[in-house]
């Protein structure tokens, strides 16, 4: 009798674990998906910075710029106002009222109105 003996080249491997196939990417193409996803976000969120800035100094320059043509503005809305009324007052008291001028130099001043508590 003879001995039974392996074969030459050996046993073939056992396969002991579950061969399952790999779904998705690898991880580093994820990692790479996310470093671009960041980039774009702060590249968009420091250029949305940029541009409010930018927007909030043209509206403060707009506002320097118009201030003048405001005051102008409210200058000839105090004088129509302040004739009305001397006309109106004249109208009710008749010539009995005279331009009464606190100043003697002929200027237009802007009234200004105080509350006063008593």
């Amino acid at each position: 009798m003879s001995q039974d003996l392996p074969p030459l080249q050996g046993y073939p491997a056992i396969q002991w674990k579950r061969n399952i196939p790999s779904r998705g990417f690898r991880p580093s193409i994820y990692f790479a998906i996310f470093i671009g996803t960041m980039g774009y976000g702060w590249y968009a969120t420091i250029n949305g910075i940029h541009e409010r800035r930018e927007l909030q100094r043209e509206k403060i320059w707009s506002r320097i710029y118009l201030q003048p043509l405001l005051i102008a503005e409210d200058d000839r809305d105090n004088v129509r106002r302040y004739y009305n009324d001397l006309k109106r007052s004249k109208e009710i008291a008749g010539d009995e009222i005279t331009d009464l001028k606190v100043y003697n130099d002929g200027k237009f001043r802007t009234p200004h109105y105080h509350w006063v508590d008593n």
